[in-house]
């Protein structure tokens, strides 16, 4: 019989139901619930038949866990009233305190950039971007981890539609060279835009994820070319990854 953790032991009703939910969910095996929770099996059984009655979970012919209607109709109500915006502001606001740039936090729409939200720091310039103008995605960061994401054959499908407009003397335009741009972002996992959308204008991106991994967003911070150079924006990178990762927490990606 299985023994009660120090952790489940003192635990109370409603903390080792959420623990059964949450290992059933991720758990197929009555076994590894058990393993999982730490709860005496004939707790977690308990536990289970209840969250079973009451639809969060459902038992396939073979004897696995399932999510049931009641948990799918509540995680589709919740994913509804998501504000993108709202969740990414105040990490935003703490990033343009540390690094004094303006930051961007973008979704792709159709194939473009989308710009959500917009935070400019302290320094006497703007940058020439506004909330909801949008942006095309080869010549831009936030645009590069987005197509990074996508497979190898989404990639040459999104060149055959909307081609590789020159925006300024460094845009990328060929197919060869965007592939070798996504590589280069999919083995740092960050993006750069080398005044390839706007003269003069630089940013380093890192992706968002959404709750199930999928990368429909991007964060970047942004600044011009005469301010910093190529190591200061690569130098920006890790705090990027670091606040694009904690707003992708908050959308439900589970990063470990």
């Amino acid at each position: 019989m299985t023994e009660p953790t120090t952790r489940t032991a003192s635990a109370s009703a409603s903390e080792k139901t959420l623990l059964v939910l949450e290992a059933a969910l991720t758990h197929s095996r009555f076994t590894d619930v058990v393993e999982a929770t730490g709860l005496a099996k004939a707790t977690a059984h308990r536990i289970l038949a209840t969250l079973q009655e009451r639809q969060f979970i459902l038992v396939s012919s073979d004897g696995q866990f399932q999510p049931g209607p009641k948990i799918l109709t509540l995680a589709g109500r919740a994913l509804e009233n998501i504000d993108i915006s709202s969740i990414a502001r105040p990490h935003v606001e703490r990033l343009v305190a540390l690094v004094h740039c303006t930051v961007h936090v973008g979704v792709v729409a159709s194939d473009e950039i989308v710009y959500l939200v917009r935070s400019d720091s302290d320094k006497p310039y703007q940058m020439p971007s506004r909330v909801g103008h949008a942006i095309p995605m080869h010549s831009s960061g936030i645009g590069k981890v987005v197509l990074a994401d996508w497979s190898d054959e989404e990639l040459e499908r999104f060149v055959a539609r909307a081609g590789l407009t020159a925006r300024t003397a460094h845009t990328i335009t060929t197919i060869e060279g965007l592939r070798a741009e996504i590589a280069d972002v999919r083995a740092k996992g960050y993006a750069r835009d080398r005044e390839e959308n706007v003269p003069g204008v630089v940013c380093v991106a890192a992706p968002i994820r959404d709750h199930t991994g999928t990368v429909k967003y991007g964060l970047s911070i942004s600044s011009i070319a005469v301010e910093h150079d190529e190591a200061q924006m690569e130098a920006m990178a890790p705090h990027a990854i670091a606040t694009a990762d904690a707003i992708s927490e908050a959308l439900g990606h589970i990063t470990h």
